[in-house]
């Protein structure tokens, strides 16, 4: 019997890392070890998403799945993101000698796709893209139909109304996007939440708070640890 190849995914705690995570576990040459997440310090939320890093080691609970994070600073330089990416890469592969892939939830932009495999060959690992070159509206056809549950947790409002901000990921939610929206929203549109879904041994109980606007660009939607 071959051995599976053990992988550390990259985990936003959106959707298409849920996604990219069901594909994972669905191919027998591979097993999830982990999951990797940028977090900033002092915000003490998911680099990006704005989610609290609270639900995000409830994910990773409900997962059973060991969190390595990557700690940055708030508005870090690539410099600095690049060397806090080598901390944690150094940390996993002390805890995780047979590594030596990540996995990444990208869909199709190509600079994205360099720039990680780039990062990550600096550091002795390779990468894989398990949902690649798919469609996307086929893709959040997908999420639906696997039963993954998600919010939208940040909009960028200058090619989406902040209202987005909150709302559940569904059918009726893509059939409001305007035109040009991605249906996945790879180009940065909207991020989203999972809080249930393939592979979750329970649902992360959480509830809608305030909406805020940052950077007079970003509506974040806060989203509250709830008791189970």
């Amino acid at each position: 019997m071959v051995s599976r190849e053990p992988v550390v995914l990259s985990w936003s705690g959106g959707k298409d890392s849920a996604l990219a995570l069901a594909r994972l576990r669905a191919d027998p040459r591979v097993e999830v070890a982990g999951l990797l997440t940028t977090v900033t310090a002092g915000y003490d939320r998911v680099s990006i998403h704005g989610v609290r890093r609270a639900l995000l080691h409830a994910q990773a609970e409900a997962l059973a799945l060991p969190l390595q994070e990557v700690t940055l600073a708030p508005e870090s330089s690539n410099e600095a993101y690049d060397a806090a990416l080598a901390d944690a890469l150094g940390e996993l592969r002390a805890r995780m000698p047979r590594v030596e892939r990540l996995a990444f939830g990208d869909i199709f932009l190509e600079d994205v796709r360099q720039y990680r495999e780039d990062r990550v060959a600096a550091l002795g690992f390779g990468a894989i893209f398990p949902l690649w070159g798919e469609s996307t509206r086929e893709l959040a056809r997908e999420v639906f139909a696997s039963g993954i549950t998600a919010r939208l947790v940040c909009v960028d409002t200058q090619v989406l109304s902040a209202e987005f901000a909150g709302r559940r990921y569904d059918a009726a939610l893509l059939q409001e996007l305007p035109a040009g929206i991605d249906p996945c929203g790879e180009r940065g549109e909207f991020h989203t939440f999972v809080s249930a879904g393939p592979g979750f041994r329970h649902p992360v109980p959480c509830s809608v708070g305030e909406v805020v606007l940052r950077a007079e660009r970003f509506a974040f939607c806060d989203l509250v640890p709830a008791e189970s």
